[in-house]
């Protein structure tokens, strides 16, 4: 079992014991039912040390939610990563967001730019995963009635306190595994909470334009701009 692995399983056992009130009503853990994937994903690309590692902030309900992979969007997943697996289910589905795993026919928009990225600039995921990894702060995805997304930064003060410790330490065990040079928030919350975690000391912490569909900038183009973000911290693309 990678060191990746065990670390994922640590986090998974913590945040499974947590609580969570409305306006959330369903929580979707892909550490979980999603673990097989995800597990692969760790175990095929999460070796060796790293350049850069890139944080997102959580599953996406078309992405992670379904895959197990951050940003997953499933034809990347399937088709550039060669990752396929048996996705199982959460405890408690909402109608209007069921998990179909890799029989999901929906795109994640956040997924299909940064792996449509990956894509372009180098070819094939191991030449882009010889020098980067990406991961998610939160591997939790928070569903309202209406079936809209809530955000790790809109949960009550009471659940933020009980949730982002464990998300540092997680994200503290991966950085001491995969020993980068830069790790790189994908959007100003992730890049928050990385240098809460990680402190002053090394790796340097930078940020990059967040891939959302919601973002008028990244909508005029992400992935020049996500790179131009990244040559001004001093990743050589």
């Amino acid at each position: 079992m990678s060191e990746l692995v065990k670390a994922s399983r640590a986090l998974s056992r913590v945040i499974s014991e947590l609580e969570f009130s409305e306006p959330v009503t369903h929580v979707y853990n892909p550490l979980e039912y999603a673990r097989r994937p995800h597990e692969l994903y760790l175990s095929r690309f999460g070796s060796g040390s790293k350049e850069v590692v890139l944080v997102g902030m959580n599953p996406g309900p078309f992405g992670m939610a379904q895959t197990g992979v951050p940003f997953g969007d499933v034809g990347f997943v399937r088709d550039w990563m060669g990752i396929e697996a048996s996705v199982d289910h959460p405890g408690e589905e909402h109608p209007k967001r069921p998990v179909l795993g890799f029989h999901c026919e929906r795109s994640e928009v956040s997924g299909s730019r940064v792996w449509g990225w990956a894509r372009e600039r180098f070819g094939t995921p191991e030449r882009f995963f010889s020098r980067f990894f990406v991961l998610n702060y939160c591997p939790l995805l928070f569903l309202e009635s209406t079936g809209r997304n809530r955000t790790p930064d809109k949960l009550r003060a009471d659940e933020r306190a009980a949730l982002l410790p464990a998300c540092d330490q997680a994200l503290r065990d991966a950085v001491g595994i995969l020993s980068p040079s830069l790790v790189v928030g994908v959007g100003v919350w992730a890049t928050r909470r990385a240098r809460a975690a990680l402190g002053d000391e090394s790796p340097a912490i930078g940020s990059i334009l967040h891939p959302s569909p919601a973002s008028p900038k990244a909508n005029r183009g992400w992935a020049p701009q996500a790179e131009s973000d990244l040559r001004d911290l001093g990743v050589d693309i």
